[in-house]
């Protein structure tokens, strides 16, 4: 039986982090959700406080933790900003993390202390026009001539990528091998042939900048390749699970955000001369919201527990589990306050409105809940 209570240091990160998001984060959130703007002074303060580089060796001024205080920041950080939370954790986790697990000496060496700091913006390209769900579809295609590749085609839906500094792009680099063939290859910004496109204006998430990346005949140093030439898709595959359970960390941290905030305005919203806290539909409703989010909240650190300990097989499972689980709550708890606060739950002067704007992306990004509910049958089938 696993023991999920956290260490005196974990819940030390936990405070910290809650206090950061409470008196820091929180007055920017409705500001850079109507301006759709990058959160840079959150950004750089998370830098300053090791948030952004928590996987990272201490040498190259990270933190040096595991996937569970990297679930903690994501959950306080999304109770009162999943914008804000999004765009630290994408470079802490699949940025970041991924460089920390795959890159070699010398890549470590020339990124990570200024992806720590927060120096330069990071992003991780695989989305394309044609291959979302199917990711190993994907057709931008890398050239490799003599020490360098040349990289044409393009790539959607990039977290970070309109402000990036540094892209990591899948590409594909073998095209008679379509199940694989594929690598991973770090391009600065600005390069030669590398544009960026459109920024998107979406429904949620809208302080996280996305955007499309273009490549043109982009000349990039062989020696650029993280993980080897063609094993992509082990990269992939390694970051995978933790990813997942970093957006099921965020999905939990706005339910809980959509909760913390139902509790409060069901105590003072006073109808018929008492609070809708008594009334019995309402409890209802608050308590099938907690129900939920403790329930997530032991899948979240299961999953976590999992990732650290390297259990690959066991975490593939459960960190699926977690991200469709805690996508869903999120949905469900966040259209529950919505309809707690009523008429004041639709209009921005309350964050339940940018809260349930928030929550359906959890749904969709990080690998659908359709896609997750294939990989927990494929797990449970083949174990």
């Amino acid at each position: 039986m696993l023991d999920f209570e956290l260490t005196p240091e974990q819940k030390m990160l936990q405070e910290t982090v809650r206090n950061f998001a409470q008196k820091e984060v929180a007055p920017l959130a409705y500001e850079i959700d109507r301006d759709e703007r990058f959160p840079r002074e959150s950004w750089q303060r998370a830098a300053d406080m090791g948030l952004l580089g928590i996987t990272a060796p201490e040498k190259f001024g990270g933190s040096g933790l595991g996937v569970l205080e990297m679930a903690i920041v994501a959950e306080e950080l999304s109770r009162v900003c999943v914008s804000t939370a999004a765009t630290i954790l994408h470079q802490a986790c699949l940025v970041i993390d991924n460089l920390v697990r795959s890159g070699t000496p010398d890549q470590q060496q020339q990124y990570l202390p200024d992806l720590c700091s927060g120096k330069i913006v990071g992003c991780l390209a695989m989305t394309e026009p044609g291959a979302g769900s199917d990711v190993i579809s994907m057709s931008l295609v890398a050239d490799k001539q003599g020490p360098e590749y040349v990289l044409n085609g393009s790539k959607v839906f990039i977290t970070n990528g309109p402000d990036a500094d540094l892209a990591m792009v899948y590409a594909r680099t073998d095209p008679n091998d379509r199940r694989g063939g594929i690598s991973l290859i770090l391009v600065d910004y600005p390069s030669a042939g590398f544009t960026k496109g459109k920024k998107f204006e979406k429904m949620g998430w809208r302080g996280s900048p996305t955007g499309e990346l273009i490549f043109q005949d982009c000349r990039v140093p062989a020696t650029h390749v993280v993980g080897g030439e063609n094993r992509g898709m082990q990269v992939l595959m390694a970051g995978l699970n933790s990813e997942r359970v970093i957006m099921g960390a965020s999905a939990l941290g706005l339910a809980q955000g959509a909760l913390d905030v139902s509790m409060q305005y069901a105590k003072e919203r006073k109808q018929f001369g008492r609070s809708i806290s008594q009334f019995q539909m309402i409890q209802e409703k608050l308590a099938n919201m907690l129900i939920e989010i403790e329930a997530t909240r032991l899948l979240v650190l299961k999953a976590a527990y999992l990732c650290d300990r390297g259990r690959l097989g066991d975490a593939t499972l459960v960190s699926a589990a977690c991200k469709v689980y805690s996508s869903e709550v999120a949905m469900r708890a966040t259209t529950q306050a919505v309809q707690i606060l009523g008429g004041y739950g639709y209009i921005k002067e309350f964050p339940v409105e940018r809260f349930m704007r928030d929550a359906k992306l959890f749904e969709i990004g990080g690998g659908t809940s359709e896609i997750q509910r294939h990989i927990i049958a494929r797990e449970m089938l083949n174990a």
